[in-house]
């Protein structure tokens, strides 16, 4: 581990212990303090998946996360960690921000990252994102020659996520959740459904695959997504 370097920020994979990366595994060992983000204090993915690996005595700054619909949520929780991670370095010790995936896809980490980069050396680890384990879990080719991805929130208005699948050849669907009905009408409506993939809490222990049109209800949990292939090179392999 670089000495030079005081906080990490370290992707852990989308769930499976693992897929953490050798560099990842090694920085989370040495250092002196983990800082993770935790719903309400109660349940953190991110700590379950580190969990197997952390040494004795380590040090841990919760980064307690409120359960908010607001547009940018808990922004004073993370003025807080900041504080809280800056003490720490000042104390000479050397912090890793532990994420879900990758750091700098869809995380919280950004918002700290935003934050400390001002002020300190802020190193990031890359991490096997969700969208490479769903489609490695459903065993499912995303994308071949000059195929176009769109990653595509569900909380975006209706007439948006159409146009979006419309202009694309293969489509990852995330932050399912309660916008489940909503994309379901969509896909029916552009003729795609029978080729869209459901998975939730992809590479966990109770990881759940199916085709979406046989999934029921109105809403699905936090860690879902739907990958679509609407058209492109990947369907002629």
């Amino acid at each position: 581990m670089n000495s030079n370097v005081k906080i990490w920020g370290l992707g852990l994979g989308p769930g499976d212990p693992d897929l953490i990366t050798l560099k990842a595994l090694k920085i989370l060992q040495e250092v002196d303090v983990i800082a993770y983000p935790s719903l309400d204090g109660g349940e953190s993915l991110v700590k379950t998946i580190a969990e197997p690996h952390l040494p004795p005595n380590q040090e841990e700054i919760i980064i307690s996360i409120p359960m908010l619909n607001d547009k940018y949520p808990a922004q004073s929780v993370y003025d807080l960690a900041v504080i809280e991670i800056s003490t720490a370095v000042h104390d000479g010790k050397s912090v890793a921000i532990l994420c879900e995936g990758d750091p700098f896809f869809y995380g919280s980490f950004m918002y700290l990252f935003a934050r400390l980069s001002e002020r300190y050396l802020v190193k990031v680890v890359p991490g096997v994102t969700s969208i490479a384990a769903c489609s490695s879990a459903l065993a499912l080719p995303l994308a071949a020659r000059n195929d176009v991805i769109s990653i595509i929130p569900g909380p975006l208005d209706e007439k948006v996520i159409e146009e979006r699948l419309q202009r694309t050849n293969i489509a990852a669907i995330i932050k399912v959740g309660r916008h489940l009905d909503k994309i379901k009408r969509i896909l029916r409506k552009i003729g795609a459904m029978d080729s869209a993939h459901y998975i939730e809490r992809a590479t966990m222990a109770n990881e759940r695959i199916r085709l979406l049109k046989d999934i029921n209800g109105d809403a699905a949990p936090y860690f879902s997504m739907i990958i679509v292939r609407l058209s492109g090179d990947v369907l002629e392999l």
